[in-house]
């Protein structure tokens, strides 16, 4: 059913097109592909190249003509064959090109940077041009200036610190407090994996969790002054365990927070209710699984980086939950208005009354806790992390402009020596921040709500909601056709 309702309302050819601007090739999309391979915009492929890429189609690892040319070669043959036998070419036109195939010399250019944002925003891109014809031009959050740092203090990190304590991985993403991602890592090499760390990897946060047990408690009426006791506990024959063995007695919130106190949270996150703790997470955004176990606490169910640091926005912003976005505006061919995307959804929680608290908690720990390490020498707040046996390792945390999540580990899981967050996922994120301060990127480059074309706030239009709303919306003009009269703006 779902297949006769597309070819209904795409039609075969429009259902081709879309699959070709998005199938993996070694890049996303057949004009990507034509990049790597011939250098060349996709409408200055001749035959012999178009059929290559077609070629590739089966199997685009087996038969990647850098990798493979002679299988490449190979498949070139079928597809012109079977265009001659379809009559789309002539036999000699065939032979001519099965001839002119062997001086092709494919070529592969550096990856552009920000190829991990530009994974992350290709389908709401799609979203954005829908069924238009010709092309939408897009313009997103992405700073350059900002990129490059984030992938130059990655690498530098693992190449150097991560050789030494057996970390191949880690992951960073930078955003405005209201969610505009600026900066994307999703791991070591983009060229070498596409694998998305910021935002599909599932980990466990450690103790960067304790956030949302520490807010359901101030939630709850207790105050940053109130006492937990730090001792051993024991709840169904579970002990957590505190780093280093050592237990202090009875402590303040505040303290608790800022030296990252296993036992004191996990009695905390009792004392207030899993229910609540797992309700605080929800109200700030993680909408991931989580397990109402007493484990919870100390970051037990796994959520991604992308989704954890836009709850530690929230904090940033005062209103929750922040949801991580990437577009600012659209125009596509023919249509004499931009039109503005940006958050798809409104923050509706007012975090007012306990977010000056939330605050303190937080730069708490850069001043004086587990986060040391992080400290930029400026205004910094945030929360380490540490999964049982050092399996991940994190820092999220803010400045007054930018919110910023890492994520250190392997992808098998393999234990790393000793990392807690509060070494080298710290170390990267302080990096990270000085150098972004101290980068002078271009007026308002961080004001991702101006219009490109200097005439002021471009109309907004919320393609989200159209789209639920009007099956007939159509995203180009942000119009719909109602029962009666010509097509209308929608102003949802």
């Amino acid at each position: 059913m779902i297949a006769f309702w597309l070819e209904w309302k795409l039609g075969k050819r429009e259902i081709l097109t879309r699959y070709l601007n998005s199938v993996y090739l070694g890049a996303t999309g057949m004009p990507a592909a034509a990049r790597i391979y011939f250098n060349k915009d996709i409408d200055a492929l001749n035959l012999p190249e178009s059929a290559m890429l077609a070629g590739l189609l089966r199997a685009p690892s087996q038969w990647n003509p850098i990798d493979n040319f002679e299988g490449a070669r190979q498949r070139t043959m079928v597809v012109l064959d079977a265009m001659a036998a379809n009559d789309k070419i002539t036999m000699p036109e065939a032979a001519e090109a099965k001839a002119s195939f062997a001086k092709l010399h494919p070529t592969t250019p550096t990856p552009r940077s920000g190829s991990w944002f530009a994974d992350w925003i290709s389908p709401q891109a799609s979203e954005v041009a829908g069924s238009s014809p010709g092309s939408t031009t897009v313009r997103t959050t992405l700073v350059p200036q900002l990129q490059q740092i984030a992938e130059r203090v990655v690498k530098r990190a693992l190449d150097g610190e991560g050789t030494t304590v057996g970390a191949s991985q880690a992951a960073l993403v930078a955003m405005t407090p209201d969610g505009a991602v600026v900066a994307m890592v999703g791991g070591r090499n983009y060229k070498a994996s596409q694998f998305n760390r910021v935002v599909t990897a599932m980990r466990q946060p450690g103790s960067t969790f304790k956030l949302f047990v520490y807010y359901a408690a101030l939630k709850a009426g207790l105050t940053l002054s109130d006492r937990v006791l730090d001792a051993p506990i024991d709840i169904d024959g579970w002990s957590p365990e505190n780093s280093g063995g050592n237990y202090r007695g009875w402590v303040t919130l505040a303290e608790a927070f800022a030296r990252s106190l296993n036992a004191a949270s996990v009695a905390l996150a009792e004392e207030v209710g899993l229910d609540n703790v797992i309700a605080a997470a929800r109200e700030l955004g993680i909408d991931a699984p989580l397990a109402s176990t007493p484990s919870l606490a100390l970051g037990t169910s796994e959520v991604n980086l992308l989704n954890l640091t836009s709850a530690y926005a929230s904090v940033q912003l005062g209103r929750a939950p922040v949801k991580p976005w990437g577009i600012i505006e659209f125009q596509s061919a023919g249509q004499p208005k931009t039109f503005r995307v940006g958050s798809q959804s409104k923050p509706n929680v007012d975090l007012s009354p306990y977010q000056s608290d939330l605050l303190g908690l937080l730069q708490l720990v850069v001043e004086r806790g587990t986060g040391r390490g992080a400290d930029p020498g400026t205004f910094a707040a945030g929360k380490t992390g540490t999964s049982q046996n050092n399996r991940d390792a994190w820092f999220v945390g803010f400045t007054e402009a930018l919110v910023v999540g890492v994520w250190v580990g392997n992808d098998d899981d393999a234990p790393m020596k000793g990392v807690t967050g509060g070494a080298l996922p710290a170390h990267i994120w302080r990096d990270f921040m000085r150098e972004a301060t101290a980068e002078p990127t271009p007026n308002g480059v961080l004001s991702t709500g101006a219009a490109s074309d200097g005439q002021g706030p471009a109309q907004s239009c919320n393609i989200t909601a159209c789209s639920r709303s009007y099956r007939s919306f159509r995203p180009s003009d942000c119009t719909y056709q109602p029962y009666s009269g010509g097509r209308r703006l929608c102003e949802k």
